[in-house]
């Protein structure tokens, strides 16, 4: 079989294909090829033709290891272009993979939980600035803060998310996806009891930065963990619905704070309410195994026994399937998981340097990529969702409770506008709905403006402008922003792309919310809202002339249409 195989490449010498697309097929070549160590100093022809990689040291132990693997060949070219596809967030494969819907609900529920807490922070922060400066409802002889000290409560959170974020990224892998997850949910649950508990403000505000060191943990591997864990055919849903766990968050923050706004203390109660959630997400994720690809990845990069990594992901995969112990469905895609590995991580072990980002095609993603959130932070988003409470209240919502249950009400019309776009963008694309939602932001922004300068007897101006500026951001730079950066980095340099975007992300971000109340008190609120318009006309013009429509385009087309 070897011998015919070898007259037809022979006669039918073909070039060098290391990525083949779906279309790739080896259908004139027998039906099953054995892939095998040859103890000839030459290459097979077509294991040369495959780019199948060459190992040595520890590589080369690997491959002894599993030195013998046989594949059909006619799926050859499909199975390995979509299990690296699937593995680096590619396009979806066509094959549907059968699964319980029981045994997906947690290993998506309890990392969502992630987002879901980054989310309340933000909504608890509303009501909790008002709180915590009331002479009467604070319960601290502390309470007249300055703008600078208010803007380091409401920020702190967002600095430690920040360097969460930095710390989190030279660990990640060594750790894994399941033990980073753990670690956030002790570091939100302990941000969360010192900030309730703090006697002083120093104190409240190392509890702020160590919630906020569990929101960048926890944004970082919460995306990996759903990815590489959930079937193929409803990852892209899974992932946008994390999204809605981030605004269902946020309401949540809304709602406790509406209740807990006339009570004496209740910012105390407000931040503590998230310690159970933080408790229960370490606890879900100790029960859930660790990522089938991750422990592949381990053993492709020789950091331990093969076979005993292959028998935990055959494991870990068949409790996540809802399958019988060892199944032979999941040690068969674990098998196809690892044939891929070993060819894509020697096709792409050397990952591009940080310099790399800023060179060639990775530099117009990283403008594209990076520019869109910045744009989305720098357009006023913080402040608009921190200090909703203070916005209204200024705006003719003179009790505290009014105010913060207006919020509930933001948060429910924000909740209902992330639904919309989840499962619209597919079909509009991304730059319309990006160019419609910035348009509705900056007419939002100027709204508020004017409601400061010249409609300050008609509160429901302020109501009606908050409410344009959130459907219109959940529509735009919400969701597409970050679907956007996941899309647009070449696989070379696609780590180090989005470990930047998301640096930009929380650093303009704590920047724009600490800057917003020293900033209204210097320009005064017209004039702030005024300059947040005027970004946003900024950032209509960056989408119009340089963000690309990736509709239905493969991982592979954007790069090679978009990027070259």
């Amino acid at each position: 079989m070897a011998s015919i195989a070898s007259a037809w490449v022979s006669s039918h010498p073909q070039p060098t294909i290391c990525r083949p697309k779906r279309s790739f097929s080896l259908s004139r070549i027998p039906s099953r090829i054995n892939l095998t160590n040859s103890s000839s100093s030459s290459a097979h022809p077509i294991s040369s033709s495959l780019c199948i990689p060459k190992f040595s040291g520890k590589r080369a132990m690997f491959m002894e290891n599993s030195s013998t693997f046989s594949m059909e060949t006619s799926l050859l070219g499909r199975k390995i272009q979509a299990q690296k596809d699937d593995y680096y967030g590619g396009q979806e494969t066509t094959e549907q993979e059968a699964f319980s819907w029981s045994s997906v609900i947690l290993p998506f529920l309890f990392p969502a939980f992630g987002g879901l807490l980054f989310g309340y922070d933000i909504g608890a922060t509303s009501g909790a600035a008002i709180s915590l400066q009331s002479p009467e409802l604070s319960g601290t002889t502390w309470f007249n803060l300055s703008a600078i000290q208010l803007g380091l409560v409401v920020s702190g959170s967002l600095y430690g998310a920040l360097f969460g974020s930095i710390l989190v990224y030279p660990v990640a892998d060594f750790l894994g996806r399941r033990r980073e997850l753990i670690i956030a949910a002790i570091l939100y649950a302990l941000g969360g009891f010192v900030t309730a508990i703090a006697p002083n403000l120093e104190v409240l505000l190392v509890g702020r930065f160590l919630y906020g060191l569990g929101i960048g943990w926890a944004m970082h591997g919460a995306p990996l963990y759903i990815a590489e864990t959930c079937p193929s055919q409803i990852r892209g849903t899974l992932i946008s619905l994390k999204e809605l766990f981030i605004v269902l968050g946020i309401l949540l923050g809304y709602f406790v704070g509406s209740y807990q706004i006339d009570v004496v203390g209740g910012w105390r109660y407000m931040f503590g309410m998230s310690v159970p959630v933080a408790l229960l997400m370490s606890l879900g994720m100790w029960s859930l195994p660790s990522s089938p690809r991750w422990l592949l990845l381990r053993a492709v990069q020789g950091k331990g026994s093969l076979q005993e990594y292959k028998q935990q992901a055959i494991a870990a995969l068949s409790r996540l399937r809802g399958r019988p112990a060892g199944d032979k469905i999941s040690e068969s895609q674990i098998d196809e998981t690892l044939v891929s590995l070993k060819s894509s991580y020697s096709d792409e072990e050397s990952e591009g340097s940080l310099l790399e980002v800023f060179q060639g095609p990775s530099l117009k993603a990283f403008i594209i990529g990076g520019g869109l959130v910045l744009f989305q932070q720098i357009t006023g988003q913080p402040s608009v969702l921190y200090y909703a409470g203070p916005i209204l209240q200024s705006a003719g919502f003179s009790a505290a409770s009014d105010a913060t249950r207006v919020s509930v009400l933001i948060g429910l019309f924000k909740l209902l506008m992330t639904g919309i776009a989840v499962f619209k963008v597919d079909d509009l694309g991304r730059k319309p709905l990006l160019i419609g939602g910035v348009s509705g932001i900056a007419l939002s922004l100027f709204l508020l403006s004017a409601y400061y300068k010249f409609l300050g007897g008609l509160p429901f101006v302020a109501v009606a402008a908050l409410l344009l500026y959130v459907g219109s951001y959940q529509v735009s730079f919400g969701p597409i922003s970050w679907l956007m950066v996941s899309e647009i980095f070449p696989l070379r340099t696609r780590g180090r792309g989005i470990s930047l975007a998301v640096l930009t992300n929380f650093g303009s971000n704590a920047i724009v919310t600490f800057a917003f109340l020293p900033l209204k008190e210097l320009l005064g609120a017209e004039n702030l809202f005024l300059v947040f318009g005027a970004i946003a006309l900024l950032s209509l013009l960056f989408v119009l002339a340089l963000v690309p429509e990736t509709k239905g385009l493969s991982l592979e087309e954007i790069e090679s249409k978009i990027l070259k």
